[in-house]
C-alpha cells in the first residue's frame, strides 16, 4: 500500500501541477496573470477569459485535487499515511507548479477537489459554506474567510474522520494555503 500511495502522491502532485486554468484563459485570448490577483486560478480565468472559459477552469482545478484522490481513497483503498500524502500532493502541485517556475496559485479549488474526492459532498459543502457566511454577511477579507473555513474542516475531520493521518493532511494542505494568501501574487 506504501508503494501504491508514493506512486498516486507523484499523480497526484502532476496533476495539481497542471495550470489549466492559465492554459484555457491563453487558448481563449485572455492571460490570467493580468488580470485581479495575478493569480492562475478559475476567478482569474473567468476575468480574463470569460464565464465559459472560467467555468470550465473552476471544474478542472477541482478534478485535478479529486480525481487522484477519489482514486486513492475509493478505488485503491489507500488509507493512513499514504493517503495523507495523495491529499496533499495535488495542492502542492497547483500552489507550487513546476510549470511557472514553481510559482503557483493558491489551492482553493483544488483544496475542493481532494477533501471531495475523500468526503465526497461533505467537506466542500462545510468548506463552501463557510466561506459564503464569511463573505456575504461578515464581510471577512479572502484570507480571513479561508482560514475560518479551513478551521471549520478540521474540526469536522475530528469529529467525521478523526484519524492522525488526515489531521496531518489538513494541517499540511492549511499550512500551504495560508502561505500562497500571505504572499503577493507571483
Amino acid at each position: 500500500m506504501v508503494l501504491r500511495g508514493m506512486l498516486m502522491a507523484v499523480v497526484g502532485f502532476v496533476s495539481g501541477s497542471l495550470m489549466l486554468s492559465a492554459w484555457l484563459s491563453r487558448l481563449a485570448g485572455g492571460d490570467v496573470r493580468r488580470v485581479g490577483d495575478g493569480n492562475p486560478g478559475p476567478v482569474s480565468a473567468f476575468r480574463a477569459a470569460g464565464p465559459i472559459v472560467g467555468s470550465i477552469a473552476l471544474l478542472l482545478d477541482f478534478l485535478k485535487g479529486w480525481l487522484p484522490v477519489a482514486a486513492a481513497y475509493w478505488l485503491l483503498g489507500i488509507r493512513g499515511w499514504p493517503l495523507a500524502a495523495v491529499i496533499v500532493a495535488p495542492v502542492l502541485g497547483h500552489a507550487f507548479s513546476p510549470f511557472l517556475r514553481f510559482r503557483g496559485g493558491k489551492a482553493i479549488t483544488t483544496t475542493f477537489g481532494v477533501w471531495s474526492g475523500v468526503t465526497l459532498w461533505e467537506a466542500p459543502c462545510l468548506i463552501g459554506g463557510v466561506l459564503a457566511l464569511c463573505k456575504l454577511v461578515f464581510r471577512l477579507r479572502d484570507d480571513w474567510a479561508v482560514l475560518v473555513a479551513l478551521s471549520c474542516l478540521l474540526g469536522y475531520l475530528l469529529w467525521r474522520h478523526p484519524e492522525p493521518a488526515l489531521v496531518a493532511a489538513w494541517a499540511a494542505n492549511s499550512a500551504v494555503v495560508a502561505l500562497k494568501h500571505r504572499q503577493p501574487p507571483s
